[in-house]
């Protein structure tokens, strides 16, 4: 990894330059690598999973309500079981398949769930609708008596090292011969026939193609180009326990219609969250702790004695139909797009990056999934399609 110092040594130009060493631009960088582009470079102005990547808690799971999020999950999940094989991580970092479960107190939300699970069951995820009774089953110490039911897949879990996933991805991509070079990019310019990146320090990089992969960031990066990206940040909260020796809820429970979320984590500590939670966290962490107690006392009284003395912050990069903006830019050659993950780009970062990877080495350059997800969709937002099961 190249300081400051050092990084006036740096080749001068490289034939991709990837902006972000999130889990995505790393995901990208390394099967570039794979698919055997030989001069890859990752500018990230501080680290490796610095940004959303260093604080997310691992989930990965199948269950979405568009076609194009089931299709990368799918093909993500069977990444993510062989992973350390794939990237032959020192961490082995393990997949924990416990589950989710998507509840329902209303018959509304439920026939929601159940039109999701149609969709998954076409393509092959082992979905289901549950009732009360198997929820109570499948979830030890959850009461459903105000559920008129659920979604449930069995295949959906949480690594129990998720920061060793991001890890592995950078010592993958750095052993394929990708250059991590630490600096912030302010900016891309068209530069002849490639681009050019400029840095905070005064310095560039050119690059034959450049993907921007930086998140919420990755709107002021692109503006001077006269690109509007539609691309909100917003903070997030968790709360979490101390480490719990005895395991109270395997599953990860997410009832919205509360705006609630539980899970322990494989380091013993219980994840709860606010899934509403914004604003000031001043003012904002009593109602937040209230919204997770009415939650436990109705839903999971199993985690009544549990006390939450940490509150994590990130960040979401979150879009107005909260899917991802991926792909080339109309009339400009050699532009890419990986960012608007909405929370969500950890579980998609291997079908992303295999995808991307393909299209810029011209190997599949059209995948429709980034046709759809393409920016260009933004010119008309009364066509969009909406992404409904996030938490």
């Amino acid at each position: 990894m190249l300081d400051a110092a050092s990084r006036t040594q740096a080749r001068p130009s490289v034939d991709v330059a990837v902006v972000g060493a999130g889990i995505t631009g790393l995901s990208i960088a390394w099967h570039l690598a794979h698919l055997g582009v030989r001069r890859v470079a990752v500018v990230e102005r501080s680290g490796v999973g610095a940004g959303a990547s260093g604080v997310q808690p691992g989930g990965v799971r199948q269950q979405w309500g568009t076609r194009v999020n089931c299709e990368m999950a799918i093909e993500s999940l069977a990444f993510y079981r062989d992973v350390t094989e794939r990237l032959q991580a020192r961490a082995r970092p393990v997949l924990e398949q416990c589950g989710y479960a998507f509840l329902a107190e209303s018959e509304e939300s439920l026939a929601r769930l159940a039109a999701n699970v149609q969709l998954q069951n076409e393509l092959g995820i082992p979905s289901r609708i549950a009732t009360p009774a198997e929820v109570e089953e499948l979830v030890p110490g959850l009461v459903g008596d105000s559920l008129a039911g659920a979604a449930w897949c069995g295949e959906d879990g949480y690594f129990d090292q998720p920061q060793g996933v991001v890890e592995a991805f950078a010592e993958a991509a750095t052993r394929s011969g990708v250059e991590l070079m630490i600096g912030t990019v302010e900016s891309v310019s068209q530069d002849g026939e490639g681009w050019s990146l400029q840095l905070a320090d005064g310095t560039a990089l050119r690059a034959g193609q450049v993907v921007v992969a930086a998140g919420a960031d990755s709107v002021s990066i692109v503006r001077p180009l006269g690109l509007s990206l539609p691309i909100e940040k917003q903070r997030r909260y968790l709360f979490l326990s101390d480490p719990i020796r005895e395991r109270l809820v395997e599953p990860l429970v997410i009832a919205s219609e509360r705006h609630f979320a539980a899970k322990q984590l494989a380091n013993g500590r219980v994840l709860s969250s606010d899934l509403a939670a914004e604003g000031d966290v001043e003012s904002g962490r009593a109602v937040w702790r209230r919204t997770v107690q009415q939650g436990v006392e109705a839903i999971l009284p199993v985690l009544q004695f549990v006390s939450y003395p940490l509150l994590v912050e990130g960040d979401y990069d979150v879009t107005p139909d909260h899917q991802p903006i991926l792909g080339a830019v109309d009339g400009l050659e050699g532009l890419w797009l990986a960012a608007g993950f909405s929370g969500h780009g950890f579980m998609m970062a291997p079908a992303i990056g295999r995808r991307l990877a393909a299209a810029i080495t011209g190997e599949e350059p059209r995948h429709p999934s980034l046709v759809e997800l393409s920016l260009a969709r933004f010119g008309d937002q009364t066509d969009l399609t909406r992404e409904l099961q996030i938490v």
